[in-house]
């Protein structure tokens, strides 16, 4: 039975795609991901483990990302996250598991498997004295031989400049942009070659508000109209919250949760705490079904109910609870319990 998850996107204008050599006009609403149980997934991992002298880093992982989706991995420093993001791309050898990506070991992948698989990664490698198009275009060049009639590549190098908003420095010298303009090259560097895998790690440091939502917006873009698979690792929770389809919590080398926002929040706290005043007293209540205390709370006689509010579990609170609770067994184990 396949999987539906929804994802809400609400850009303020219409969002256009250009990253097969076409124009696309889509107004982006509502968009469902639909994961088939039966379609291998593009990420498969068993019991992965990573050990440096004698600290284990990585204690057991288990993790499937399937062709579409975009999942988001949070954690504090220190809990595996570059690690395991390393260890997926290739960059570094597991001490034990399996780890399939895009039906490869990317520890014995070979280039034509690397042509499929896109990076944006935190630390930027200076190319100050080439121009931007200038780069763009010879770092593209070496996709050509891989692509496809259903994927030509590389994207055309204007139309992504474009797109990551760097049309008017295409002829600018990259010593000379700025920190929020190489991070933008940056994006369009880890897209060129149209990949079906796309890592994202941190990606949207040093962007202005504008610059961020323009840059959610292409990454709905990639997974909609170009099918590419986006694990996204971020401290920002807002961007996680407004971009994953899943999210996935590590805390002490364990995944230690898995599901959208909402399903997180449930896991974590699921009472729901409602706030009101009524004859000048005001009062909260923590309920497990919200609805009913509701209806029951405006239908009972007395003065009119009024600064009503309804508040669950935020992303923050969930994730915060998640990892206290792995971190610290003895620290309470939802937002509810923890002393105002």
């Amino acid at each position: 039975m396949p999987f539906v998850a929804f994802r809400a996107v609400k850009p303020s204008r219409d969002v256009v795609g250009v990253l097969s050599n076409d124009w696309y006009t889509l107004r982006m609403e509502k968009v469902a991901v639909v994961v088939d149980g039966t379609d291998p997934p593009v990420v498969r991992v068993r019991g992965l483990r990573m050990r440096y002298g004698a600290t284990d880093v990585l204690r057991g992982i288990d993790l499937d990302v399937h062709a579409g989706e975009l999942v988001t991995l949070l954690g504090p420093n220190g809990a595996g996250k570059s690690t395991t993001i390393e260890i997926l791309e290739g960059f570094r050898e597991r001490s034990a598991g399996e780890v399939t990506v895009l039906g490869a070991d990317p520890a014995r992948a070979d280039e034509r498997w690397r042509a499929d698989v896109g990076m944006v990664l935190q630390s930027w490698r200076d190319h100050g004295k080439w121009r931007v198009r200038e780069l763009l275009r010879h770092l593209g060049a070496h996709y050509a031989r891989f692509g496809t009639p259903a994927r030509p590549r590389p994207a055309d190098a204007d139309d992504l400049l474009a797109l990551v908003g760097l049309a008017d420095h295409a002829d600018q010298r990259i010593a000379t942009l700025s920190g929020g303009q190489r991070r933008r090259l940056d994006v369009a560097i880890g897209i060129v070659g149209r990949p079906r895998l796309l890592f994202l790690d941190e990606p949207t440091a040093g962007f202005d508000p504008e610059a961020r939502r323009d840059f959610h917006d292409l990454v709905h873009r990639l997974t909609d109209l170009e099918s590419t698979t986006v694990l996204l690792t971020t401290h920002d929770l807002a961007e996680a919250e407004r971009l994953a389809d899943r999210i996935l919590i590590l805390a002490d080398g364990r995944i230690v949760a898995d599901g959208s926002a909402d399903q997180l929040a449930r896991q974590a706290a699921g009472r729901t705490e409602v706030r009101w005043s009524r004859g000048g007293d005001r009062f909260v209540h923590s309920t497990e079904d919200a609805v009913a205390f509701l209806r029951e709370l405006l239908a009972s006689p007395g003065p009119e109910v009024a600064e009503l509010e309804v508040r669950r579990a935020s992303l923050e609170d969930t994730y915060m609870a998640m990892v206290r609770r792995h971190e610290d067994p003895a620290a309470p184990r939802t937002p509810e319990e923890v002393p105002a």
